[in-house]
């Protein structure tokens, strides 16, 4: 189990019951779920990631989905490539709410993990992002637990302000420029 940030400060989320659960299927999904990481370790939020196959380690794979509740996680994120049965079957043994990172494969470059994560039966959800996209699965789950806490809500609002300065700079450069130096200069 991984937490962040490795702080040994008593008040840092190293030290807290993990709040988000990081899981994925092999270790060969961690290129792209340490984006997800990445937005936690941003926001501060304690969080753990965890190698959990669904094909390997059923059983693992159903204790970790049954019990993450008991152990303090308020939300999972899951990935997982080709068949991508991670997600859902996490989703159909939990109450808590699952996000779904397909993950790009080698012959199908994600759509077989998008299609098995979006297609969830009526009564077992999962939130499913674009295919690679672990950061958005990473924000999603922290603008959950924002419902719950002033402060992150306040800390994920301070992010969407800065998105928008940062598109107002790149449209105040492309002005100054004009697109062509623009794309020489900036892309």
């Amino acid at each position: 189990m991984t937490q962040s940030p490795s702080n040994t400060d008593s008040t840092t989320p190293s030290t807290l019951t993990p709040e988000i659960g990081i899981i994925m299927g092999s270790d060969s999904d961690l290129p792209t779920m340490e984006k997800a990481i990445a937005i936690c370790e941003q926001f501060q939020v304690s969080h753990e990631v965890e190698i959990v196959s669904a094909h390997r380690t059923p059983e693992r794979m159903m204790e970790y989905a049954q019990t993450a509740h008991k152990r303090g996680i308020r939300v999972i994120i899951a990935g997982a490539g080709g068949a991508a049965h991670l997600p859902g079957m996490v989703a159909a043994l939990t109450p808590l709410p699952v996000v779904g990172v397909p993950v790009a494969s080698r012959h199908l470059q994600g759509l077989d993990s998008l299609y098995s994560i979006a297609q969830m039966p009526r009564g077992i959800p999962v939130a499913t992002v674009a295919i690679g996209n672990a950061t958005n699965a990473g924000l999603l789950a922290v603008q959950i637990l924002a419902c719950q806490r002033p402060q992150l809500l306040q800390d994920v609002q301070a992010y969407r302000q800065s998105l928008k300065v940062m598109v107002q700079q790149k449209q105040a450069d492309l002005e100054a420029l004009g697109y062509q130096d623009y794309l020489n200069e900036k892309l």
